[in-house]
């Protein structure tokens, strides 16, 4: 077969990702089905009948801008602006060396070939403008498009809507080749000690993943778009290292009204830390359990040493911590008069059959600390490991990027009396 050359390849690409937008999509699990609880198994989904194909990571990202600049209306005036807001994983929401990287070659190809528009950050200031803007999902896929079990590519969804219409005017996907990405995840996510489903992230999700063009922008989206800005701008001042700036953003988005988020909460407490203000970072962090426990899921980032059910505690920013969140989990465990299931889970490293015993026993590790700081708990915990069946990366990588898949999970059982078996 003859060699297409580049420009060709580029135009035939981006014609099947405009084509495909609106469909292959549909392969993904919506955002409003969470993801799997422990001991439920991930949603099966079936394939779509065509699949962009696998690319290099540069190749993918171009294609997938190249088709909704393309794609979209031409704006009034020109420049047009257009605000990115920051692209996340699709499951867990985070973002990463990859989706940062996917944002600045988006921002370099405005500049070289799409001079009608200009890219600005996500800021209470550019919003007022009734800007378009761009999100994005960049999300690791197994063989059938399905995000669960052995991935084998990133799957990327990129969303162009115009808040001056209120509609969607673009959409692409793409897959991005596995080995060329590098998902280590940006700092205030990958120092983000809890987990658990956040709304307002899920609405972000949902307008890339679910929605076709010409459909009205989510609502819940746009409720929620001056607490996205601060929390960019805090997110950047923290990456920065700019501890106290990200502490008074954080606050800020916590004060507005779509700012009961778990990003906001996971703020505070770590840019509290990072100031050595641990009276205020304890207090912060048992408002992160309390967070968890109303939202019936709460995953925490219990850092064990590898194949063992030692805590890790030479080394990270997790290290001098474990103790204050043990103590906070009991407490509010208690004062809420909650039951807890104590989930462990694994990477994919090892066989399934380890890796099943290594999650119990780590589970049972953090139920055996929980009882011991508040005798209460006896008889309110039980126990479960579920290997890596439920990972939400998936990766296999054992490094920063898949730290959520080593997790210990506390889901909140009812009804519970105290004193009562769970």
């Amino acid at each position: 077969m003859a060699r297409i050359a580049p420009i060709s390849r580029r135009t035939v690409n981006s014609a099947l990702l405009c084509a495909l937008a609106a469909g292959c999509d549909k392969s993904l699990p919506q955002p409003h089905s969470s993801p799997p609880a422990a001991g439920v198994a991930p949603p099966t989904v079936t394939s779509a009948p065509l699949a962009p194909p696998i690319l290099s990571f540069d190749e993918a990202v171009a294609n997938a801008t190249h088709a909704v600049l393309t794609a979209a209306p031409a704006p009034e005036a020109t420049p047009a602006m257009v605000v990115i807001d920051p692209l996340v994983d699709g499951i867990t929401g985070y973002q990463s060396s990859a989706t940062q990287s996917i944002q600045d070659r988006i921002v370099s190809l405005m500049k070289k070939e799409f001079p009608q528009y200009t890219a600005q950050p996500i800021t209470s200031q550019s919003l007022e403008r009734q800007p378009r803007f761009l999100i994005g999902t960049f999300t690791p896929i197994n063989a059938e498009l399905n995000p669960a079990g052995q991935r084998e590519s990133y799957w990327f969804c990129l969303v162009m809507g115009d808040l001056k219409t209120g509609k969607i005017v673009a959409k692409s996907v793409a897959r991005a080749r596995m080995q060329d990405v590098d998902a280590t995840p940006a700092a205030a996510f990958g120092d983000s000690p809890i987990w658990t489903e956040d709304p307002s992230i899920q609405a972000y999700i949902a307008t890339c993943k679910g929605s076709k063009v010409g459909d009205p922008i989510r609502p819940e989206y746009l409720d929620g778009l001056l607490a996205a800005a601060l929390v960019s701008e805090a997110g950047n001042a923290y990456q920065e290292g700019h501890y106290a700036e990200a502490l008074d953003l954080y606050r800020t988005a916590r004060k507005s009204p779509a700012g009961e988020q778990l990003r906001v909460y996971n703020g505070i407490y770590l840019s509290l830390t990072k100031l050595g203000r641990s009276g205020p970072a304890t207090a912060a962090f048992g408002d992160l359990v309390d967070y968890g426990l109303r939202r019936k899921r709460l995953a925490v980032k219990f850092l064990f040493r590898p194949g063992s059910i030692r805590l890790v505690r030479d080394s990270g920013f997790f290290s001098g911590s474990y103790d204050m969140w043990i103590h906070q989990i009991a407490s509010r465990a208690v004062a809420d008069q909650v039951c807890l299931r104590v989930t462990g889970h694994t990477s994919p490293s090892g066989t399934a059959a380890l890796n099943d015993r290594l999650s119990l026993l780590r589970a049972e590790y953090i139920q055996s600390r929980l009882e011991t700081d508040q005798a209460v708990l006896e008889k309110r915990i039980v126990a479960a490991g579920v290997g890596s069946r439920e990972n939400l990366i998936g990766t296999g990588r054992d490094d920063a990027s898949d730290m959520l898949d080593r997790r210990v999970e506390l889901n909140p059982m009812e009804p519970c009396t105290a004193g009562s078996q769970a």
